[in-house]
């Protein structure tokens, strides 16, 4: 279930100078910058318009708030329907000049300088977002979860409701977010002190960009004990990010978190002794695949080992139809030979 308003007017409502000063920093994010890092990186994925789609997704992924952009932009194409859920499903939709036009509005920071009103939020909520991040492709990779390029994003936007909250009140940060407090305590003692917590003003903040509900709705529940889906792996994975950083967790809540997801004890604790500093990278996509369904599954078949009979009789095909179909996967491919093209479209993730 999300997360909803306390009952009780919360200590810090004031009535209309509350509802200004949320106003105010749901704009406010419309300013967050990107790493200057990471927006260089995408500027130079998208140079020319020969770009490699694998390079654009680990840039945009990189950074929430060239995802962000990106993910708007894309949506907004598609006239609003909240379908593009992905940064792998917005790029194809997205020229490379637009891509470039929506990096360079974008601002940026660096470690070495801070950024004006922001001051260090972005960095902090960077490592965060990334840990998690990590976490989550680790987890869905442990229990073979189908929507890895979903959790991407889900988990590098999953504590957005976090910048509104930083802008709204002055001081948030130091008087909820204590050293002690567990992530399921301070989203309590955000309820408490101001009526709603940072994952539903995340919700909040997804629909108003237009972007699709499910990924609003993971944001809204990842903190809660009943979430399934891939709200149950961001909590799991929000966790053991705070976790690797030292920060206090609930023994009892991260053993729930796992078992919802269906990790025992034991798996976790590979997990917990594994992740610290693990790099478990998600196998992004390569360009567009340029052959049709009936000539991969010729090369599929030769990635097997068979020869022209053995293809012609499990696709039903004829033998000098098998060769015809072959001669365009090397023609489209620019290889010579069945090895060249099994180890081509493997390295592209065609296979």
């Amino acid at each position: 279930m999300p997360t909803t308003a306390a009952p009780n007017k919360p200590r810090h409502q004031t009535g209309d100078g509350t509802v200004t000063r949320v106003s105010m920093a749901f704009d406010a994010l419309n300013t967050f910058p990107a790493l200057a890092e990471s927006r260089r990186r995408l500027l130079s994925a998208t140079a020319d318009g020969n770009m490699l789609t694998a390079d654009v997704v680990a840039a945009i992924e990189s950074d929430a708030s060239l995802c962000i952009a990106v993910l708007r932009a894309a949506n907004a194409r598609e006239h609003g329907r909240g379908r593009v859920e992905t940064a792998v499903d917005a790029v194809p939709l997205l020229r490379p000049r637009t891509i470039q036009a929506l990096a360079s509005r974008v601002p940026t920071f660096d470690f070495f300088e801070r950024v004006g009103v922001w001051d260090t939020a972005p960095e902090q909520f960077r490592l965060h977002a990334q840990a998690t991040q990590r976490a989550a492709a680790r987890v869905a990779a442990e229990v073979n979860y189908a929507h890895r390029d979903r959790l991407a994003v889900t988990s590098l936007l999953h504590d957005i409701g976090k910048l509104v909250l930083i802008r709204a009140y002055p001081g948030y940060l130091s008087h909820i977010h204590h050293d002690s407090a567990t992530p399921s305590k301070r989203a309590g003692g955000e309820r408490a002190e101001l009526g709603i917590d940072h994952a539903a003003i995340g919700g909040v903040v997804i629909r108003r960009w237009g972007l699709p509900t499910s990924l609003a709705t993971t944001i809204e529940q990842h903190h809660s004990p009943e979430a399934g889906g891939d709200a149950a792996v961001i909590r799991l994975a929000d966790m053991l990010a705070h976790h690797e950083h030292g920060e206090a967790v609930a023994p009892r809540e991260l053993l729930g978190s796992a078992h919802a997801i269906g990790l025992g004890p034991d798996e976790l604790r590979r997990l917990m002794y594994e992740l610290p500093g693990a790099s478990h990278e998600r196998q992004l996509p390569a360009d567009p695949c340029p052959l049709t369904g009936r000539e991969l599954g010729v090369l599929q078949q030769l990635g097997r080992g068979r020869v022209y009979k053995e293809i012609a009789h499990e696709l039903g095909l004829s033998t000098s139809t098998v060769r015809t179909h072959l001669h365009n996967i090397y023609r489209k491919l620019g290889v010579d030979n069945r090895a060249q093209a099994v180890l081509f479209a493997t390295g592209q993730g065609w296979l």
